[in-house]
């Protein structure tokens, strides 16, 4: 994870060099789209589990299509959205990483005689692993491709370039709504974290699998763009704002996070699925004295990862402040719950996770119309500095979570204007940055320090 923070910092300055004020903001725009429609009723199928053909992303590669070298002048869409895809996205080589020396190791510690490479586990984020039919231009070996994303394309490939065809009409014959920002989160998440359909589980982790680290707004703005956003998407896909994306993200998140722990299936013998835990919990030497008191669940127990709840709890408290008391009661009680069994009589653990994952779901209609003016980001950017006086970030998820968030709030109120980027907020955030270099060596104390003198950096630019 620490390469892609790296990777975000880079960003940032290469943009600030190039146009000043214009920041990393602008390249998250195009996939932090509302919908019309809210995606709290009738969920999409995700790509993979649609039972329309998967017909090959060689049917987008045409230089008349989306395979042009360079964008189209006077296009309503880029028309070299695959070249960029197959030049420039880490998504084609997914499929590759099941081919080297690690995957094999890991595969062979999970018992997996076909291979990495054919594994459904493996398979179902690493490419475009479809339920549904295939034809015969298909080839998994090209990784996550257009289909992946976007969906399986047998009903609308074909009519799409229709003139007069809507977005709306593309979407009911199996276009994936990447536009909407809830299906978008949901999409990602569900390789970048997991669903109930595929899932990155704690013995697969414990073979050699990487950690899983994933924030949708911070990922995209890594993601080269193969899209634009202007007057004609606006029309067709409706506005956006630039945080309403990061929003609902972490609110999945933390949905899903909950959801794991309370599916019965999903259950490893005695255990719980642990991959919804805190990794550095235990994952630290004996002689590390990391331990610090936070929410009342006392020493020795292993903490719901909640670095996406610490994330909503600020958005929460910027965004609807007669709410936030409730709320940050229901994540207290289920911390308790789950850490130490206190809970309401007649309650068990499950329930008090359960109704805090339908409280969060509540949410989602709400965030899907929030915006964040200026104002509003001010007070989450605050809000986000001001966990760190609760002890929150002594995880280092937390600070990992808080770090993205805090950069993309800046760089937002950056290019609004309301915020400058002077040397003393440039060295501010580059401090936070070095404090999460090596997760191992995390020092909380350290970390809610260098957001204490960054707090002050931005208070004295209060407008």
């Amino acid at each position: 994870m620490r390469h892609v923070l790296t990777r975000v910092a880079g960003e940032v300055r290469r943009v600030v060099r190039e146009s000043g004020c214009v920041l990393a903001s602008r390249v998250l725009a195009a996939w932090l789209l509302a919908a019309g429609a809210s995606m709290a009723t009738a969920a999409p199928l995700m790509p993979h589990l649609s039972p329309h053909k998967t017909e090959g992303t060689v049917n987008c590669a045409s230089s008349t299509c989306h395979g042009s070298v360079t964008p189209w002048d006077g296009s309503n869409v880029l028309q070299n959205e695959y070249t960029t895809w197959t030049r420039m996205d880490k998504h084609t080589t997914a499929y590759r990483v099941l081919l080297n020396d690690e995957s094999k190791r890991i595969a062979k510690n999970l018992g997996l005689t076909e291979g990495a490479h054919k594994a459904k586990i493996c398979l179902d984020c690493h490419a475009h692993n479809p339920s549904g039919p295939v034809g015969e231009r298909f080839v998994q070996s090209e990784g996550i491709g257009c289909e992946g994303c976007h969906g399986p394309s047998g009903k609308w490939i074909g009519p799409h370039t229709v003139e007069g065809r809507t977005h709306a009409q593309n979407v009911a014959d199996g276009l994936y709504p990447t536009a909407n920002p809830t299906a978008q989160a949901r999409l990602c998440l569900s390789c970048h974290f997991g669903d109930e359909s595929r899932f990155v589980t704690h013995r697969i982790m414990g073979a050699g699998h990487p950690r899983i680290s994933f924030e949708i707004k911070t990922f995209t703005a890594i993601q080269p763009q193969h899209w634009k956003v202007d007057a004609d998407y606006i029309q067709r896909k409706g506005s956006y704002d630039p945080l309403r994306v990061w929003a609902i993200g972490q609110a999945i998140a933390a949905q899903q996070i909950l959801d794991v722990i309370a599916d019965p299936k999903r259950r490893d013998g005695l255990f719980p699925e642990l991959v919804a835990f805190d990794c550095h919990a235990c994952h630290h030497a004996m002689s590390d004295k990391r331990w610090n008191a936070r929410l009342g669940t006392g020493p020795g127990v292993v903490r719901v990862n909640d670095s996406n709840l610490l994330m909503l709890r600020a958005i929460v408290r910027a965004t609807d402040p007669s709410a936030s008391a409730a709320f940050d009661a229901q994540v207290k009680a289920m911390h308790l719950a789950v850490s130490t069994g206190k809970k309401p009589a007649g309650k068990t653990e499950l329930d008090m996770v359960r109704e805090l994952s339908a409280s969060i779901g509540a949410m989602l209609p709400k965030l899907e119309k929030t915006s964040f003016p200026p104002a509003t980001m001010r007070q989450v950017l605050l809000a986000l500095i001001d966990e760190s006086r609760e002890s929150s970030y002594s995880d280092y998820a937390g600070a990992e979570q808080a770090y993205m968030a805090i950069t993309n709030v800046a760089n937002s109120l950056i290019q609004s204007g309301t915020l400058t980027l002077n040397p003393q907020l440039r060295s501010g955030m580059a401090d936070l940055l070095k404090s999460l270099a090596n997760d191992e060596r995390y020092k909380p104390d350290a970390f809610a320090n260098q957001l204490l003198a960054l707090r002050g950096v931005v208070a004295a630019q209060a407008r």
